[in-house]
């Protein structure tokens, strides 16, 4: 007879529980944000110097948004790859953060491209609040998001993915196997 999950045997304490086993450390966050996001850029910047020399002239304004994007997305992808991989084998463990911290990182990034997006195009949106500000905010926003999607994740490579294994490989190691 298989024992019962615990989710269904112990209801909102047993996620309180395992949300506050979530948690990173202080140190782990506070170091670890700016190191992730620097990174990011550095992934950025190689790839970008790969391309075409880093010959841009919006080298700068990259560079802080793929630091930027990092920096947030750590504590999050950290917590949810905590929470995924609590009292899993190794191989869960490394799965969990490989998937938070692409799409954590991926996703924030994103966000922070589509509102710098958002800022350049509001001189021809509508007045904030009404149905047409709404419409064109909606579809300003996923048109930014799809445009760093198809033309951004690139800039991830190759650094950002050999780094991506490492961080997730480092913190699956970290993480003790039968932590409850």
């Amino acid at each position: 007879m298989m024992s019962p999950d615990p989710a269904e045997t112990g209801g909102t304490a047993w996620l309180a529980q395992r949300m506050r086993h979530s948690l990173p450390g202080l140190r782990e966050t506070l170091l670890g944000a700016p190191l992730w996001g620097l990174v990011m850029a550095l992934s950025a910047l190689l790839a970008l110097y790969l391309r075409n020399g880093a010959e841009t002239s919006h080298l700068t304004s990259i560079l802080l948004l793929f630091f930027s994007g990092g920096l947030i997305a750590w504590p999050f992808a950290l917590f949810l790859g905590r929470f995924g991989a609590i009292g899993r084998g190794r191989e869960t463990r490394f799965a969990a953060f490989f998937l938070c911290l692409t799409v954590c990182t991926i996703a924030f990034t994103a966000i922070l491209f589509a509102l710098e997006y958002r800022i350049f195009y509001a001189r021809w949106h509508a007045p904030f609040g009404t149905g047409t500000w709404v419409y064109q905010f909606t579809f300003t926003s996923a048109s930014a998001i799809y445009q760093f999607v198809v033309m951004g994740i690139r800039l991830y490579l190759p650094l950002g993915f050999a780094a991506l294994g490492l961080a997730s490989l480092w913190l699956a190691a970290r993480m003790p196997e039968q932590q409850r």
